[in-house]
């Protein structure tokens, strides 16, 4: 096996590999991940078998200052994207390979973020045994809620819900034309209540919304005079529908529209036949802070709580492993 650094004329190659794994998403399509590639120095590696299969990706970027690697500093989520076949040893031979890479750049330190396991196609846990066996520390914890739409029990909490929402007329539409109308709803609500900026501009997102329209789903709720209200965006990745943005304005609050979209989306996806609903982290500060109240809404569709973790390990421990 051997370790290919990414470069452009390997797009092809890496997308290929990010559709036929058991553990990636569209997030990591070379479309996606290049729209802020100014940003970032990309250090992102294709693992090949003798036969010049790709058989694993680590989505990464260098950050010279703190001598780190990381998996990916502008995703959510990285870590090795992994094929069907690959094994747990192999999975090792990776992990060697990037750390002796990433030493001959300067780094000394990987930071290494997972894709949660309810984005897996069948288990993909391979790195966390060789994490764990390289001494890795954990830098961060976020709690994700998540709703399993194949269970009774989410059922019976959302639609017990959605009796509670507005019953006043509201008005749905989908679809990426209603976007400026919910981002001055999603700026305010963050610089008010979170102190923060969404992670993309309005611009990036109809950029990327144009990109992946089988991927990148908007909402929005409209009251009777037609003006939004309450919106989301919701990212959809194999089985599991994200809810990427989620914010409500006065009104909203005050007729509960928010509740009634999120018992929409929930009955569409769960007709869709999608397995999870996934409303994103109810922490902040690495996991040091859990908004409550946040988190008690989610819960009360049925949520209950999926990790987002991060881990570091020394460079010289992992190439030991």
């Amino acid at each position: 096996m051997k370790a290919l650094a990414y470069s452009a004329g390997l797009e092809g190659r890496w997308n290929e590999a990010v559709a036929a794994s058991r553990n990636g998403t569209f997030l990591f399509d070379r479309r996606y991940m290049d729209y802020h590639s100014d940003r970032f120095t990309d250090a992102s590696l294709l693992f090949v078998d003798d036969k010049d299969r790709v058989t694993g990706l680590l989505p990464a970027s260098l950050h010279t200052a703190a001598r780190q690697v990381r998996s990916h500093g502008g995703l959510t989520y990285g870590g090795l994207v992994l094929s069907p076949g690959v094994k747990l040893t192999e999975v090792r031979t990776m992990l060697r390979l990037a750390a002796r890479h990433y030493s001959e750049l300067g780094a000394e330190c990987l930071l290494v973020k997972p894709v949660p396991y309810i984005y897996s196609s069948y288990p993909a846990e391979e790195q966390l045994y060789w994490l764990f066996r390289a001494g890795a520390r954990l830098e961060a914890r976020g709690a994700s809620l998540a709703i399993d739409l194949m269970s009774e029990l989410s059922h019976s909490l959302w639609r017990r819900k959605v009796k509670k929402a507005a019953t006043a007329p509201l008005v749905l539409h989908e679809g990426i034309d209603t976007l400026p109308a919910l981002w001055p709803i999603v700026d305010q609500v963050l610089a008010e209540r979170h102190h923060t900026r969404p992670v993309h501009s309005l611009q990036e997102m109809q950029l990327l919304a144009g990109r992946f329209p089988e991927n990148i789903h908007v909402y929005t709720v409209a009251n009777e005079a037609g003006t939004v209200i309450t919106g989301c965006v919701v990212f959809v990745s194999g089985a599991v529908a994200h809810m990427q943005y989620m914010e409500a304005n006065e009104e909203a609050r005050n007729r509960t529209a928010l509740d009634w979209l999120i018992a929409q989306l929930i009955s569409r996806y769960a007709t869709a036949g999608l397995h999870y609903l996934d409303f994103g982290i109810s922490t902040e500060d690495d996991g040091h802070y859990l908004n409550e109240g946040l988190a008690f809404q989610k819960e009360g569709f049925g949520g209950r709580t999926v990790c987002y973790d991060a881990w570091s390990v020394a460079l010289s421990r992992l190439a030991a492993i």
